[in-house]
């Protein structure tokens, strides 16, 4: 992927051919020395008609953020009018591996939307072409993102173009940009127009103070409120254990205490439909084929034993949001980039190099496999049988940090499993007793 962070000058007098500034710098080589906080580099260049063109970049130590400014000065004896714009252009657009699940496309801010996704497709279908105020405009990828962000109080065009194919042959040329209205600049007069390129990482801290929206650019989807308050809780803990990795373990644990009561009538329900495993076998074996018969059968008993069928699935699907919501964090947030756990596991971001973590994920799996009842269905019993290889093969290219939370989850759930039908063991032993 290419990208091009362009700011220029468009001459109302000057034909689209003419030819490119040739800027210049006071110096070939630029250090920001020890001690120092800002760089600053200046390029002077002059238009076909005469106009100065001084552009000054300032760099700030450890920060992304570059401010910008394109200075203008008419040093001839008539008037000059044009605009000033900054754009991004990117061309090969192709993704691959894991990060073709995460948003690969263009995104601007707007009055109404704070966060608005402009998607390759919606840039080759037509052109935008809007005036907004205090608004941003920015290219993103997996974990990067490269901005312009539009001086404050200021009404600017915004437009997106997309043309012809790259000179590498991988697809369109997308172009999207900002422009300044009309400039009038009499003899001898100046003028400036400042921004900020930010081009770096997506990390919110960093962006919010920028632009407003910016920060949503660290794309949670729809359960964002719930993801960033886990990407919190994982922060905090990295700062107290210095490990990403052993983050990730620690709020799986949290969370499931934080969903213990629901997990605990969930195993609850499991344990009294093992029990009824027998019963359902003799009517299994009663009924045979006849699905209605055995499906009434199945019901009243149930009924009589006071047992929900649903009661295992219900607790569970109340945690799901919050499993969607962590999935987010872990495959969005930069922090995780080559972020190392333990022995082999060097950067979180990628996928296990050995398959080590998938196998004992898809080995949790079936352990937890055979604790649950089985299913009423043979066939579907059977099903579930492939189902810790299918998982384990399909989690063999995910992110190391997304399948220690899956594995991590799989062995808590297990071990709470465990406890709660030992638990339902000797309530039965202690009913038994009373009786």
């Amino acid at each position: 992927m290419l990208y091009v962070a362009q700011s220029g000058v468009s001459s109302a007098s000057t034909s689209k051919s003419a030819k490119p500034i040739l800027y210049q710098a006071a110096q070939s080589n630029y250090t920001l020395q020890n001690g120092e906080q800002r760089l600053l580099v200046t390029l002077t260049g002059k238009t076909t008609d005469g106009i100065t063109v001084v552009k000054n970049f300032s760099f700030y130590r450890g920060d992304y953020a570059i401010a910008t400014s394109v200075q203008l000065t008419n040093a001839t004896k008539r008037a000059w009018q044009g605009n000033i714009y900054n754009q991004i252009t990117r061309r090969d657009i192709t993704n691959d591996g894991f990060s073709s699940r995460s948003y690969h496309g263009a995104s601007i801010s707007t009055s109404n939307t704070p966060y608005k996704k402009l998607t390759y497709e919606n840039m080759s279908e037509g052109d935008l072409s809007r005036d907004l105020k205090d608004s941003w405009i920015a290219m993103q990828q997996h974990y990067f993102l490269s901005a312009w962000i539009a001086p404050k109080n200021q009404t600017l065009h915004y437009y997106s173009r997309s043309f012809g194919s790259g000179n590498d042959g991988e697809g369109n040329i997308f172009v999207l940009g900002f422009m300044s209205p009309m400039i009038q600049l009499a003899p001898n007069a100046s003028n400036t127009f400042q921004s900020t390129l930010y081009v770096g990482p997506e990390i919110a801290k960093n962006l919010e103070s920028l632009g407003k929206g910016l920060e949503l650019t660290v794309d949670y989807g729809w359960l964002s409120p719930i993801s960033k308050l886990l990407f919190w809780l994982l922060s905090e803990i990295d700062h107290f254990v210095g490990n990403w990795g052993w983050s990730i373990v620690f709020v799986t644990v949290v969370i499931k205490i934080a969903f213990y009561w629901f997990s605990n009538k969930s195993y609850a329900s499991m344990a009294k439909t093992r029990d009824l495993q027998p019963k359902i076998k003799a009517l299994r074996d009663r009924f045979g084929d006849d699905k209605q018969a055995m499906s009434k059968a199945m019901m009243e008993l149930y009924r009589k034993e006071k047992v929900n069928p649903i009661g295992g699935c219900l607790p569970m699907l109340i945690q799901i949001p919050v499993f969607i919501a962590l999935y987010y964090v872990l495959i969005e947030s930069v922090e995780l980039r080559q972020a190392s756990w333990i022995f082999w596991i060097h950067d979180l971001s990628m996928k296990d190099p050995y398959f080590v973590l998938p196998v004992l994920m898809g080995l949790s799996m079936l352990l937890q496999q055979k604790l649950s009842p089985p299913p009423p269905d043979p066939a579907q019993a059977k099903m579930m049988m492939f189902l810790p290889i299918i998982f384990t093969v399909f989690f063999a290219t995910f992110p190391a940090g997304l399948v220690l939370y899956w594995f991590t989850n799989n062995c808590v759930s297990v071990l709470h499993q465990w406890y709660a039908m030992k638990a339902h063991e000797k309530r039965k032993i202690t009913r038994a007793a009373n009786r």
